[in-house]
């Protein structure tokens, strides 16, 4: 089944709303309001990207990173040199830019 794409906006943006107050009324860090609205923000985004494509052949500029399961991912860097993060012209240009494409 097909979903309106306006449909599928109007939700993104109560999805996006919702967010935000959740964000602006977290009770602490670890506030399940927020987890909850991200969830639902994450799906709603999904939904319209999917209907916007499926009935426009036409895509968002935006993905969703996959959910790392590693959360120390800063100790895999603890003994990089800063030198090492610098990237130069040749780097840059043949880094991914996490766009959709068109």
């Amino acid at each position: 089944m097909t979903v309106d794409p306006r449909a599928a906006l109007d939700r993104l943006i109560a999805a996006l709303e919702a967010h935000y107050n959740a964000v602006v009324a977290r009770k602490g860090e670890d506030d399940p309001a927020v987890d909850d609205a991200y969830d639902v923000l994450a799906d709603a985004f999904e939904v319209y990207d999917d209907a916007l494509g499926t009935v426009h052949g036409e895509a968002t500029p935006f993905y969703l990173a996959e959910e790392d399961d590693d959360e120390d991912d800063d100790e895999d860097w603890a003994g990089e040199d800063e030198d090492d993060d610098e990237y130069d012209a040749d780097d840059l240009a043949d880094e991914p830019t996490g766009l959709g494409t068109r």
